[in-house]
């Protein structure tokens, strides 16, 4: 009885013990989990998920191989190419595919960095599997980091194996008959001649109609698969750039023109007043233009063509020691003083690269001897001074440098040094004009001088054109206020009263992170996608050009279009069916001419028509119509046919049948080739089309 008492005494305390641990057993689970409330997966395909650790380091790898995408831009990239792993991966399994050592290789053949490294190609040039292998073999001993690399990645090049080999055979498993072919060839070369009257649809003001948003939504679920969309946001904003007022260019322009004359400036050093010259006057100019400029000093010679072009005149034709400006040039205000200037600083030539084969040839396929090239440029050199405005033809024909194969061997504003020592000598030791054969470790080389380019040295002071801080809290005050207003009026109000333009962004998807007009503003879309976000909400986002005031104007759930988007894609359909049941009780008769004769039409003449451009001259594309008027049959006249662009009646007068074929096999061929190019993306969207795909990619970026 002793015991008891004691447990029922210390029984709050076990209860509390007992909490304690059960909590830190629930809350160790939760983190392992990912945290409150975050899943440990970035979503998941037919129920296979992935996990967010392995995602991001897949987006950081992306990003630190791609420089300059953003994160969202990764990420989305990252996520199409898990999805289609996935899917393909499934098909693998399910067809029983592998692969072998031959097909990995394979994989790494089609890899330029390595069937183009000549430590891993034979005699001919191509791809040796066995030079190959013997680098991967002593790689694990004499680069251990290296081989971890290539272990690491082995699971993603068997992959690409399966997918290249899986993709070839569902693309011999294509193909198109002779009876396709045939069909093809019979769809562009029959032709049929047919009178008609139109009735255009537009000869109806859609006013006159009216289309209801039930006869939409009916539309749309009628044709389900047709008009589904995923949840999106519709927004409209505002922007208030924080740019300079009139007042704070006059006063920047007021302090760079201060620079031009002399001024009085205190020295700490000599505890007096010194008088410091201006732009023009100093001789220190390095020194001048970097305590005075937002861009530092820079020595560099330039060409005319490389100077501002609304400026390049003046500035071009200033003597030494003058100055231009103060001007405006891409958001600074400048001054420009001319340092010196150089004649012979840049070329222009072109040239016909000769190779042979032990040359350092972009071809390895070359195979002329050093003497056929020689042999070969000197005749060039004979064509090319007999005519040298044909040079640049000679080069397309001829070149073996394929940088310059598509500018007729054009190089233009080469430097000195820029290009091997013999091109570089005979292009700036003579004058334009030459024609000429060197010998470089590339071959031989017919070249034209056809410019030389003076240069000049120039200091550039430039202040950047910014609002002053009197400005700035003007401007941020005006879209604050009008943030704060927005909560009680009506949003359109306010802005036509503020002189405000209202852009609008629709169908904005929870991955997107581009807003038009104001660029990449993934915190704008991760706000319209939170919780808490309703219809109507407005909020000020900072961003680089000033402020963006954002109003949300519909969230559309997954499921069918917005009825916004199907007034866009759905509305005129119903409305042209409507206009058609109007226009066909006007187009009474048995005729055209009667049928013209009613409507106030005319009767026009479609000729030679195919089923493949099925396009009537002055009207447009009408399948449907083209269609009936091969199957008519000659002489005899159709009913009344809704067509795209409006109502027909047509008779058909010749249909002109092709002359058969010995064979078709240039058009099965080419179907063949176009449906297997095709066969990936269609296979690939198929997969997705029919795939249970779980997105949370907008809960981490």
């Amino acid at each position: 009885m002793a015991v008891l008492s004691k447990i029922r005494q210390r029984s709050l305390v076990l209860i509390l013990v007992i909490g304690l641990s059960l909590l830190a057993f629930i809350i160790a689970d939760i983190i392992k989990s990912g945290g409150f409330g975050v899943s440990r997966n970035i979503g998941s395909v037919n129920g296979k998920d992935i996990p967010v650790q392995d995602f991001l380091q897949k987006v950081n790898d992306v990003q630190a191989r791609q420089q300059g995408i953003s994160p969202t831009q990764a990420a989305n990239a990252v996520w199409n190419q898990e999805v289609d792993n996935i899917l393909f991966e499934e098909r693998y399994e399910k067809s029983g595919l592998r692969v072998g050592k031959d097909h990995i290789f394979n994989v790494y053949a089609q890899d330029p960095q390595v069937a183009q490294n000549p430590q891993f190609q034979n005699a001919l040039g191509k791809f040796d599997k066995a030079k190959f292998n013997e680098f991967l073999v002593n790689m694990k001993t004499t680069n251990p980091a290296q081989w971890q690399m290539i272990e690491k990645n082995k699971g993603l090049v068997e992959n690409a194996a399966k997918k290249q080999l899986y993709l070839t055979m569902v693309k011999a498993a294509f193909f198109a008959t002779d009876a396709d072919g045939k069909a093809k060839y019979e769809a562009e070369a029959n032709k049929v001649t047919f009178d008609y009257v139109f009735v255009p649809y537009s000869t109806i003001n859609d006013d006159q109609v009216k289309v209801s948003d039930e006869e939409l939504t009916a539309y749309m679920k009628k044709n389900e698969k047709k008009y589904k969309a995923e949840a999106s946001r519709d927004l409209e904003y505002v922007l208030i750039e924080n740019k300079p007022s009139a007042a704070d260019e006059a006063e920047m322009k007021s302090q760079i023109n201060g620079l031009l004359s002399p001024r009085v400036e205190y020295n700490d050093e000599t505890k007096s007043n010194d008088t410091i010259p201006g732009f023009a006057k100093v001789t220190n100019v390095e020194e001048f233009v970097n305590k005075n400029s937002d861009i530092k000093y820079d020595s560099t010679y330039v060409t005319k063509k490389q100077l501002p072009i609304e400026f390049a005149e003046q500035i071009y034709n200033l003597n030494k020691g003058e100055v231009f400006g103060p001007y405006v040039d891409n958001g600074y205000y400048k001054l420009t003083r001319m340092i010196d200037k150089k004649g012979n600083a840049t070329a222009k030539a072109s040239h016909i690269l000769i190779s042979y084969k032990g040359s350092k040839a972009p071809d390895p396929s070359i195979t002329r001897t050093k003497e056929e090239a020689k042999a070969k440029a000197d005749d060039l050199l004979k064509q090319a001074k007999a005519n040298p405005d044909n040079f640049a033809a000679l080069a397309m024909a001829n070149t073996d440098d394929p940088g310059s194969k598509n500018t007729g061997g054009e190089y233009d504003n080469i430097t000195p040094n820029q290009m091997v020592k013999p091109f570089n000598d005979f292009v700036f030791n003579n004058p334009v004009g030459t024609i000429g054969v060197v010998e470089t470790e590339f071959g031989y080389h017919v070249i034209k001088v056809t410019g030389k380019n003076e240069a000049v040295q120039l200091a550039t002071i430039a202040q950047r054109i910014e609002p002053s801080e009197a400005t700035t809290d003007e401007v941020f005050t005006k879209a604050t206020k009008l943030e704060m207003d927005a909560e009680e009026k009506s949003f359109a109000d306010l802005t036509k009263d503020l002189g405000l333009t209202v852009v609008p962004a629709n169908k904005i998807m929870a991955n997107d992170e581009n807003i038009q007009g104001i660029g990449s503003q993934r915190a704008i879309v991760k706000w319209a996608f939170s919780k808490d976000a309703k219809e109507g909400d407005v909020k000020k986002f900072d961003i680089p050009q000033g402020h963006a005031i954002v109003r949300v104007k519909a969230i559309n759930k997954k499921g069918l279009l917005s009825m916004e988007e199907a007034k866009i894609s759905v509305l005129p359909i119903l409305r042209d069916e409507k206009k058609a049941e109007l226009i066909r009780k006007k187009m009474e008769g048995t005729t055209l001419e009667a049928v013209a004769q009613k409507t106030g039409s005319t009767v026009a003449n479609a000729v030679d028509v195919s089923l493949a451009n099925p396009t009537i001259a002055n009207v447009g594309p009408e399948p449907k119509v083209v269609g009936k008027a091969f199957g008519l049959g000659e002489g005899k006249t159709s009913g009344l046919i809704d067509g795209k662009l409006g109502v027909f009646m047509i008779k058909t007068k010749t249909i002109s049948k092709a002359a058969a074929l010995p064979n078709y096999t240039a058009f099965t061929a080419r179907l063949n080739g176009e449906g297997r190019q095709q066969v990936q993306g269609r296979l690939s969207a198929a997969l997705k089309e029919n795939a249970d795909i779980e997105d949370d990619r907008s809960n981490f970026n």
